[in-house]
């Protein structure tokens, strides 16, 4: 399920696009100024952000610098009332990947993040390996060593970060922010819990162990 951050300081639009985007099946966060919007794009993440240009304190075009100086990679498309040539150049010369103009109709933006999102699949690596576990996103399928396996959709999204970070140590913390996306503290049981059902699913009899604790730390996924 593809998360959208908007970042709008018209309270009433604001409002309209998270309904809008919700009854289509997305997950949205908002925020009214840049530097809220700079915050969760940091700390809780998205697939793609929804951009404001006039922002309170920092201004949208800033706030895309900044994050694509520090190397946001998901895609932002700018939604401003600016309509010049020069601003749409402006725009997309600081890091946006489309630029929509004020007024709009919903079903027009609606295409423009199917796009987007599109685009930002096509370019994450869509088929993780650890040893003889395969993962395939589009598929939505987990096999090991030709045994599928049926995973639910929290143990898959843990699987699938911990294959990202593969013979990395994560901590629970890093697993509560990207996955849980929960407050601090509120995840360690249930993280816990989660790690021991996949690890029932995954470790199959005769196959290489490939989830370990890390005592005190976390959890790594290692193949070697």
């Amino acid at each position: 399920m593809s998360q959208i951050l908007v970042v709008e300081d018209q309270k009433r639009l604001s409002a309209s696009l998270r309904r809008g985007l919700e009854e289509e099946g997305y997950v949205v966060a908002t925020a009214a100024t840049g530097e809220d919007g700079y915050y969760l794009a940091t700390t809780q993440g998205c697939d793609v952000i929804v951009l404001d240009l006039n922002l309170p304190g920092r201004d949208g075009l800033q706030i895309l610098a900044d994050l694509r100086a520090h190397g946001f990679g998901k895609p932002v498309l700018i939604l401003t009332s600016r309509d010049t040539v020069e601003d749409r150049v402006t725009g997309l010369d600081a890091g946006a990947d489309d630029y929509l103009i004020k007024p709009f109709a919903f079903a027009e933006l609606l295409a423009r993040l199917r796009t987007l999102l599109r685009r930002n699949v096509s370019d994450r690596e869509l088929f993780l390996r650890a040893d003889t576990l395969e993962m395939d996103l589009l598929a939505h399928r987990v096999v090991r060593n030709g045994v599928e396996l049926e995973l639910g959709k929290r143990e898959f999204e843990l699987l699938e970060y911990l294959l990202r970070h593969k013979n990395q140590t994560v901590t629970r913390d890093m697993l509560g922010r990207e996955v849980w996306k929960e407050p601090d503290g509120m995840w360690t049981n249930v993280i816990e819990v989660c790690v021991n059902s996949l690890r029932k699913k995954v470790e199959l009899p005769g196959e290489r162990q490939l989830i370990h604790t890390v005592r005190g730390v976390g959890y790594a996924l290692r193949d070697q």
